[in-house]
């Protein structure tokens, strides 16, 4: 996947289209990711323990990772991702600007 947990992307086709967000989950398996503020979903909750009050909870839902697209540490506009090998090691790159996006 071209992106990870803690990278900040921005939603290009869909409901939240032009919203950004932190990703808090990815699913490699699944090809899908986790938004924070992005496609908010009401969930019923029935009465428990952790909720004695039950009702309707709103939630973030996983949306394919296609249709996000990481942000350039630079101009935080959102931008491709290439692969460089630096030191042995195999670290993402930003196409726009060329910067680095692994420490």
């Amino acid at each position: 996947m071209h992106v990870k947990k803690g990278d900040k992307v921005m939603v290009i086709t869909g409901k939240d289209k032009g919203k950004t967000g932190v990703i808090l989950a990815s699913f490699p398996k699944k090809d899908r990711v986790l938004v924070e503020g992005i496609n908010i979903v009401k969930k019923h909750a029935k009465p428990s323990q952790l909720n004695p009050q039950g009702g309707i909870l709103s939630q973030e839902a996983p949306i394919h990772v296609s249709n996000v697209m990481l942000l350039d540490p630079k101009t935080n506009e959102p931008t491709r991702v290439g692969y460089k090998d630096v030191d042995g090691k195999k670290v993402r790159v930003a196409k726009k600007s060329g910067e680095t996006l692994d420490k």
